[in-house]
């Protein structure tokens, strides 16, 4: 007997949404994983069955963004948030300076962090337009002596995205890519350290894949704590302490998932025919819609836009919500209204709620 599930139009900035066959697969192994008479949550993480996993994840990591030999793949905890910490700590020597480009609140309490360990200074800002634009290569001021240059790939905040990195030689580049890891094709060799939490394209929270170049990793300080030292999670293939075992399960579904999608080529032109619907009604409405960012930085990842008027705004949320639609509401932070389209939403989703937001515009003009 089929058992049909009504799924919502999920527009969660993160925990988002997951592939529907991700889940269903997952629900499937739950209680018996390949034949152990266990889930994998029970599997010991020294377990062959789990390192089967564990090692497969990273491959297939390695295959669809084809990372260089000279890097390797880390599965941490601690979110995003704690490699803001770990980063200056591991790399930030006395007497450097580390830089950071400013884009929106993410880099915000990096560069905040930094300040904890040494002294960051801003590369690049966007700051004083309220954080609608990435800026420009020209603007970013190189200091080939710092320890890195750090910068976020996609603000979900305020929904602009990196659309050229800039090319720094000898200089570390170091991205948070946590909102728009796998959306897209990129060069790993230009980048001396990748991270990026999970829980909004890769699977769900409690998983940080970090990215990191083998001779950078060679620079870190050492006398810092022993769970700090990404040497430590290097050495032990990441198994120095139990790690999320079931986060990491479900990272290697979804990178299956992508693989069998057709890889990064075949999800980085749906993610822009999934943003296109969205992005058209809101240029072609005669300013009943209106973007956050500039048209040179939006995001594929997050579309911020307001409503009319305030209350009209409310009213659009409130609509939506019975509709169906789920998690459009801005950032606490900012307010508005906020769609994320990441890799596992689905185009008639998306074509689903551009519909919906050309008839809002037609019952209330």
């Amino acid at each position: 007997m089929t058992v049909t599930t009504k799924r919502a139009f999920n527009f969660n900035a993160g925990p988002s949404a997951l592939p529907l066959e991700v889940l269903q697969k997952a629900q499937a192994e739950l209680v018996d994983f390949k034949g152990t008479g266990m889930s994998v949550m029970e599997l010991s993480h020294r377990s062959a069955e789990f390192e089967g996993v564990h090692n497969e994840a990273i491959a297939n990591l390695r295959e669809l963004y084809d990372i260089p030999e000279n890097y390797e793949v880390l599965f941490l905890q601690g979110g995003a948030s704690l490699q803001f910490s770990m980063i200056p700590m591991n790399f930030l020597k006395e007497g450097q300076q580390a830089s950071y480009i400013q884009t929106g609140a993410w880099s915000e309490k990096a560069f905040a962090e930094a300040k904890l360990f040494g002294t960051p200074v801003e590369a690049a800002s966007s700051k004083s337009n309220n954080y609608k634009n990435i800026p420009a290569l020209s603007e970013i001021q190189i200091d080939e002596e710092a320890a890195y240059l750090h910068l976020t790939s996609n603000n979900t905040i305020f929904g602009t995205q990196w659309k050229t990195f800039p090319t720094t030689g000898d200089l570390p580049l170091i991205a948070d890519m946590s909102s728009d890891i796998l959306s897209k094709k990129i060069d790993v060799s230009n980048f001396a350290m990748i991270y990026a939490g999970a829980q909004k394209n890769l699977g769900p929270s409690g998983v940080t894949v970090v990215i990191i170049r083998k001779e950078f990793l060679e620079k870190a300080n050492s006398n810092i704590p022993t769970m700090l030292k990404y040497a430590t999670h290097s050495k032990n293939n990441s198994l120095y302490n139990t790690p999320p075992t079931f986060g990491i399960y479900m990272l290697g579904e979804v990178l299956k998932w992508v693989k069998a999608e057709g890889g990064l080529e075949a999800i980085e032109q749906r993610n822009k025919e999934k943003a296109k619907y969205i992005y058209d009604v809101i240029d072609n409405s005669n300013g009943f819609y209106y973007g956050h960012a500039t048209e040179d930085s939006r995001s594929l990842m997050n579309i911020t836009f307001r409503v009319g008027d305030e209350e009209l705004e409310k009213k659009f949320l409130a609509e939506a919500k019975t509709a169906g639609f789920v998690g459009l509401n801005g950032h606490r932070s900012v307010g508005g209204c906020r769609a994320s389209t990441y890799n596992a939403v689905p185009l008639e989703t998306c074509k689903a709620l551009a519909d919906f937001m050309v008839k809002f515009q037609q019952d209330n003009q």
